[in-house]
């Protein structure tokens, strides 16, 4: 069988049988499953395609698995506090993770910590990247939502506390969950609050653009891919499809089921904490606290398939399936660093011998010498010396030169200890 185009990911609360599933589209056929452990809300994410990320429900780390090795854990990150919320960048350099009040961002390359962000006042609940990778967007118990410019957040001088660049603060209650659209920093971002609300908003500007009210809270909100509907799932096991293509539709509507593109999706008999839509919009796919997890036809409304839990449902998503998922003699590029638990990584904290960092912005910085332009000048400096002990300068220039040539031998050897370590770091099989 060919491996499918895009794929059901999916995990439950209980984990009696899996940590997390993976299902066919189309067939709803088992097709992998990853154990060990359970998964919290909003924390499973892939990154850079080759890992599977989950924080631990209740527990202050993330397991991870080489997303073709489904039957172990590869690896844990340990975290400062319990994560309530997980992403990755789109590009896989990031990650990002809600412990409490701060938002926790690391460099996937180095493991270091680049920043925590301390600007909500109660626990975060979601983070999501914009699709360029250049924002993005925490909701919290605080009724906020703060859009950060990355730049900004990673930039070098640590002496300066990172400020968002928009505060979205018109809900009233705790925020549930956010779905950022496409087009980068021109992006809708919509917000759904246990005010019964769904709020969306300009990205830019940090603009309201319309908020529907609802007869019951919202718990989870996303897009279809053009941006045409808002989905949102209610905590009476409702689903509501809101038409943004309205002739009638005003910056503030209340939600009534109509002719116009206003429509429910109904079958769930719990709260319904996910929402995904299909990459050609057609497919609907919702994960309940009624431990089910159910794929809708969006034009019809009728549920095709639903998909048996163990537990209520924590996290559900439709999404294209990584290159190496079903290829089981595959390995990951790059192994994943020891993630640094401080911003400032004390000796023996993420500082190891033989740890390469590298960091983009070295122009903000005094330019250092490289190797070669120390090689180069010892050697000048060198055969300057022998010059002068050719021409009698006396005793002293030759233990100069003496002391020059062993230094360039250190630095040869640790050229080479360096280029071995890099080899073996980077070939070394998994």
């Amino acid at each position: 069988m060919a491996a499918p185009l895009e794929v059901i990911v999916s995990s439950d609360s209980s984990a009696q049988l899996w940590n997390i599933s993976v299902f066919d589209l189309h067939s709803g056929s088992s097709l992998l499953s990853y154990r060990g452990g359970n998964s919290a809300a909003r924390t499973l994410t892939v990154l850079s395609g080759e890992y599977l990320l989950s924080a631990q429900l209740g527990k202050n780390f993330i397991n991870v698995w080489e997303i073709q090795r489904k039957d172990q854990l590869q690896q844990k990150i340990v975290c400062p506090g319990v994560v309530t919320c997980l992403t990755a960048s789109h590009n896989g350099l990031f990650l990002a993770t809600g412990v409490g009040e701060a938002v926790y961002l690391w460099e996937v390359c180095t493991g270091k910590l680049l920043s925590v962000l301390s600007r909500h006042y109660q626990d975060i609940t979601c983070l999501k990247f914009t699709d360029d990778n250049s924002h993005f967007i925490s909701g919290g118990k605080d009724n906020l939502a703060l859009v950060w410019s990355l730049h900004s957040v990673i930039q070098l001088d640590i002496s300066h506390t990172p400020e968002p660049r928009h505060v979205l603060s018109r809900h009233t209650l705790p925020i549930t969950d956010l779905h950022c659209g496409l087009m980068g920093p021109q992006a809708r971002v919509a917000t759904s609050s246990l005010d019964q609300t769904v709020k969306v908003w300009e990205l830019s500007s940090g603009e309201l653009l319309l908020s529907v009210l609802f007869d019951v809270a919202v718990m989870s909100v996303t897009f279809d891919p053009c941006e045409y509907f808002i989905f949102c799932g209610g905590s009476d096991g409702n689903i509501f499809q809101v038409s943004l293509c309205s002739q009638t539709l005003g910056r503030e509507k209340s939600f009534q089921s109509d002719n116009e593109g206003n429509q429910v999706f109904r079958g769930h008999r719990n709260l319904v904490t996910c929402l995904s839509v299909s990459l050609d919009g057609t497919l609907l796919l919702s994960g309940s606290h009624d431990e089910t997890v159910r794929l809708w036809d969006v034009q019809s409304k009728q549920s095709i398939r639903c998909l048996t839990h163990k537990g209520p449902v924590t996290n559900a998503i439709i999404m294209a399936a990584p290159a190496n998922m079903f290829l089981p003699d595959s390995r990951p590029a790059v192994p994943l660093p020891r993630f640094s638990r401080h911003l400032h990584a004390s000796e023996g904290d993420g500082a190891e011998m033989g740890e390469v960092c590298i960091r983009l912005g070295l122009h903000a910085k005094d330019e250092e010498e490289t190797f070669l332009q120390k090689a180069d000048r010892l050697n000048s400096l060198m055969n300057a010396v022998t010059d002068k002990s050719v021409f009698g300068d006396g005793e002293n220039t030759k233990v100069r030169v003496s002391e020059l040539e062993e230094e360039v031998q250190t630095l040869k050897k640790v050229n080479k200890d360096l280029y071995d370590f890099s080899c073996q770091l980077l070939t070394k099989p998994t």
